[in-house]
C-alpha cells in the first residue's frame, strides 16, 4: 500500500463464516459503499433461475473462474467499484477470493487499497455457518466448502498477504470495535 495517502479501498477477505459480512454490513451502516463479491455469483444463480444453494453457487464461481479465468469476479466487479470510487471517498470490498482476483484490483481499480483478513478458528467458524438464517451449513458442508475454497480458488492468497488482520474470536461488538479502530487508524471516510 502506498502509504501517503489513505486506501480508497478495503477489502475484507476471510474463511466462510469468519465474519467478513458481519464487517461489511456495519461499515455500510457507517456510510460507506459497499460491494459483495458473491453478489455477483448469487445474481447468475438467479439469472439462470436456479434456487440459491451453496451448491449452485459453487458451480456459478467455478463455471465463471473456468471461462474467464481466475480474476473473473474482480473482472466483472471493476466497472462497478469504479464507478462508486467516482462518488464515494472510500468502498468495502467483500469477499474478495482469489490471489488473481487480488492481484487485477491492485493493478486495475485505479486507487489506493488495504486488504484485511478477518479470521477465526474453525470450529467458531463452522459454529456461525450453522447457526446463520441465510445459507447455513453443516459442519461437514462446511469444511467441504473450506478444501474447495482453498483448492480451487487460491483463497489463502489474499487472506495470507492481508496488510492487517483482525481476530474475531469473541463477541460481535469486539469485532467490530477493532474494525472501527483500524479504519480510523487508516483514515478512511465513506
Amino acid at each position: 500500500m502506498d502509504n501517503t495517502q489513505s486506501p480508497q479501498a478495503l477489502a475484507l477477505v476471510g474463511m466462510p463464516g469468519a465474519g467478513k459480512t458481519l464487517c461489511a454490513k456495519h461499515l455500510e451502516e457507517r456510510g460507506f459503499f459497499q460491494f459483495r463479491f458473491g453478489g455477483i455469483v448469487v445474481n447468475e444463480v438467479s439469472r439462470r433461475g436456479w434456487p440459491v444453494t451453496p451448491e449452485n453457487e459453487r458451480i456459478v464461481r467455478e463455471q465463471f473462474r473456468r471461462d474467464e479465468g481466475m480474476d473473473a469476479i474482480a473482472r466483472r466487479a471493476l466497472p462497478l467499484l469504479k464507478a462508486a470510487l467516482a462518488t464515494h471517498r472510500s468502498i468495502v470490498i467483500d469477499g474478495l477470493y482469489s490471489f488473481s482476483e487480488y492481484k487485477t484490483l491492485r493493478t486495475e481499480l485505479g486507487a489506493a487499497m488495504v486488504v484485511v483478513a478477518v479470521v477465526s478458528t474453525r470450529d467458531e467458524r463452522y459454529r456461525r455457518l450453522s447457526g446463520r438464517s441465510e445459507r447455513p451449513l453443516t459442519p461437514e458442508e462446511a469444511e467441504t466448502r473450506d478444501h474447495q475454497e482453498i483448492e480451487t480458488l487460491e483463497k489463502g492468497g489474499p487472506i495470507a498477504i492481508a496488510d492487517y488482520t483482525l481476530l474475531n474470536d469473541g463477541q460481535p461488538q469486539e469485532l467490530l470495535a477493532k474494525l472501527d479502530a483500524l479504519v480510523e487508524k487508516l483514515g478512511l471516510k465513506p
